[in-house]
């Protein structure tokens, strides 16, 4: 009979490596998420436009993002663009092109959706009080957004934080490629390694997203 997995968990240089792989996973969420954020505001107050050709072309590049799986673009990007166009991106450059076109879709959309949602008397009520057009986005409009835009915001990182588990298809070793390359490892001398080190994986994730999913709750009853 083979020995515990636990004992893998005690191993302090298995938890290093996890925690080097926590950290690409965490470098790919933070890069891709703060393009995602200042690209798409610009691309959201651009859909705010009414204009016919905006909308068409938005609209297309949203549904592109939303019916497309992001394991397929990472292949799309990683095995093909990057190929065909003789750039030769690594997989983690790949990774952070593809969760910033992601991200950049999502965000646009937020930000769309709060600029939207603003009533037009609080835009009539600006100009009454004497504001011109920009003063009127920067101390009304601006500070109502961010307070329906922030909460969603945040729950984006988490969701770009648990999608990163994808670029292990493309071989790129974050925490989860690396506790199964442990998991392979072991797999002879310890018979329920897996069951340790994905538990060790999941506490690594959970560490990570469950103050800041905690954080845009906390926003959402403090603003409500």
């Amino acid at each position: 009979m083979g020995k515990s997995g636990i004992e893998l968990l005690a191993n302090y240089k298995y938890w290093i490596r996890l925690l080097e792989g926590l950290w690409v996973t965490i470098r790919i969420a933070l890069i891709s998420t703060g393009l995602s954020m200042v690209l798409g505001t610009l691309l959201g107050m651009v859909m705010t436009v009414r204009n016919r050709i905006i909308t068409v072309i938005t609209q297309i590049y949203l549904g592109f993002v939303r019916i497309m799986p992001q394991l397929v673009l990472l292949f799309i990007v990683f095995y093909g663009f990057s190929r065909w166009t003789g750039l030769m991106m690594d997989a983690e450059t790949s990774a952070i092109v593809v969760f910033t076109f992601w991200g950049t879709a999502e965000t646009a959309d937020l930000v769309r959706g709060a600029l939207e949602s603003i009533p037009s008397h609080q835009y009539e009520s600006a100009y009454a009080l004497g504001m011109n057009r920009k003063q009127t986005f920067r101390y009304v409009i601006l500070p109502q957004t961010m307070r329906r835009l922030l909460p969603p915001l945040i729950n984006l990182i988490t969701r770009m934080i648990k999608t990163t588990s994808l670029v292990e298809i493309i071989g790129l070793v974050e925490v989860l490629k690396t506790g199964q390359q442990i998991i392979d490892a072991n797999r002879m001398k310890y018979a329920d390694g897996a069951f340790w080190i994905y538990a060790a994986v999941f506490v690594l994730y959970f560490l990570i997203c469950w103050p800041i999913s905690s954080y845009a709750k906390h926003l959402e009853k403090k603003w409500r």
